[in-house]
């Protein structure tokens, strides 16, 4: 199975390439006057060419799980990753984490320039918008609607925007704060992380059909995954190497930021981490075999090194 996984992922991976290359080419949709060009250089930069595309990988993989496949699914998951990628781009600006590198190579706005990083950030996210409402997504407007407004949630104020100014808040950047309880280390990983992870599993759901119980499983799943994963980026900041993790590490002592490792000591951080893994395996106990992928990459969550 993890073969299967491996294979599906790298699948899903090149599928997004060619998905996103396509959506962020030269020419304008109905509708827009003109691309410039090299706002257009700075979206494709921060979108193209790198990561695992596991946010897209877990919604396509959870729509088929539902019965749903095809161009909507990749679509909606090419939509859910410009979110992401217009996050990392923001998230690396000096007035954020002011990080150098990314995947492996100089961050947007080292690459060009700050200006250029903000508006491809800006860009990218009303262009998911856009792409997640076209008809093309999906015909039942219905759908589309769910769509977005579960992108936006996730997305937004109570979601990872609002939890990375509780990370900021968390480091004293607004004056003195005392050290976060484990309660409100999750509640911040929650939003910062792991919404638009959850959400990612969710939209598999809508775009599937799915009934009342099954989307409330994979809901638990998406959250438990997203959760699990959070964690493990944290041990790995804390364990991995800048080479083997293609940004740098230790950066979350040095800063003071609020996390597991932090509130509950590396060893502890990791039994948590496996606990919320198998929390997500034991949340698709309801589907069979059909499931056995996103199983799988409950522990690919746990197990990577990167």
């Amino acid at each position: 199975m993890q073969a299967d996984f491996e294979a599906r992922l790298g699948a899903c991976a090149e599928a997004i390439e060619r998905t996103l290359d396509s959506l962020l080419g030269p020419e304008p949709l109905a509708g827009e006057i003109a691309r410039p060009e090299r706002l257009l250089e700075a979206m494709r930069y921060a979108a193209l060419g790198g990561g695992k595309r596991l946010r897209p990988f877990l919604l396509m993989e959870s729509a088929r799980v539902c019965g749903h496949e095809g161009e909507g699914a990749l679509r909606a998951a090419a939509a859910l990753e410009m979110v992401h990628c217009y996050s990392l781009a923001h998230d690396d600006l000096p007035a954020m984490d002011d990080d150098d590198l990314r995947r492996g190579r100089p961050t947007l706005h080292r690459h060009l320039d700050e200006a250029a990083a903000v508006l491809a950030g800006d860009a990218l996210l009303t262009y998911a918008f856009d792409v997640m409402a076209d008809e093309a997504t999906h015909p039942d407007p219905a759908i589309r609607m769910a769509l977005v407004v579960g992108l936006a949630r996730a997305s937004g104020l109570g979601g990872m925007a609002g939890g990375q100014m509780l990370d900021l808040q968390a480091e004293g950047r607004y004056g003195a704060s005392e050290p976060l309880g484990q309660a409100d280390v999750r509640r911040l990983q929650a939003m910062k992380t792991g919404a638009l992870l959850a959400f990612a599993v969710e939209a598999g759901a809508i775009l599937g059909g799915a009934d009342h119980d099954d989307r409330a499983s994979m809901t638990a799943y998406g959250r438990a995954l997203g959760a699990a994963f959070q964690v493990a980026d944290d041990v790995l900041d804390v364990e991995s190497s800048p080479e083997a993790l293609g940004k740098a590490t230790g950066k979350d002592a040095a800063k003071g930021k609020a996390t597991l490792v932090g509130a509950l000591g590396l060893a502890e951080a990791k039994a948590e981490r496996d606990r919320l893994a198998l929390a997500a395996e034991l949340a698709l106990s309801g589907f069979g075999s059909e499931a056995d992928v996103l199983r799988a990459a409950a522990r690919f969550v746990v197990e990577r090194r990167s």
